[in-house]
């Protein structure tokens, strides 16, 4: 069965949050990725390379708290009261096809699910209820 964590997009200050955050719940990131790290056929300003795509801080044994600075490229705009994305962690590539089908259904796509270069089938969207959605299957989980 899947597992859903929370996922907080920001408006340039992600990095500054997460900060507080590992002081406040204690821990290390198990991952702190930024835009310039990305394959990218499109040309980042420098300012931008240096936000942060991806970061993951475990709060407990069951939930992570993840997020990333927004960018016009590759989502909505963040919009303080919208920018939360509910975060699911497919078991496998068939329940993530399947969710991620199900739950964008007459929603708006912003990434479709296809494979990325961190190793993941991955997709974002935004269902017709309004809310965010992300969807991953990691593959690495499976020679686990």
């Amino acid at each position: 069965m899947a597992t859903v964590n929370a996922y907080v997009t920001y408006d340039g200050n992600c990095e500054e949050a997460f900060n507080f955050y590992k002081r406040v719940f204690g821990g290390d990131f198990t991952y702190v990725g930024r835009y310039k790290e990305m394959p990218s056929e499109q040309p980042l300003p420098e300012a931008e390379g240096e936000k942060i795509m991806h970061i993951s801080l475990p709060i407990s044994k069951e939930t992570i708290l993840m997020g990333s600075d927004a960018s016009p490229a590759f989502g909505p705009p963040c919009v303080a009261g919208t920018n939360f994305s509910i975060s699911i962690a497919a078991d496998s590539e068939e329940e993530a096809r399947n969710l991620f089908a199900g739950l964008a259904a007459e929603g708006q796509v912003y990434m479709p699910l296809e494979k990325t270069f961190w190793g993941a089938l991955f997709g974002m969207f935004t269902d017709k209820f309004g809310i965010n959605w992300m969807v991953n299957y990691d593959y690495e989980q499976e020679s686990q």
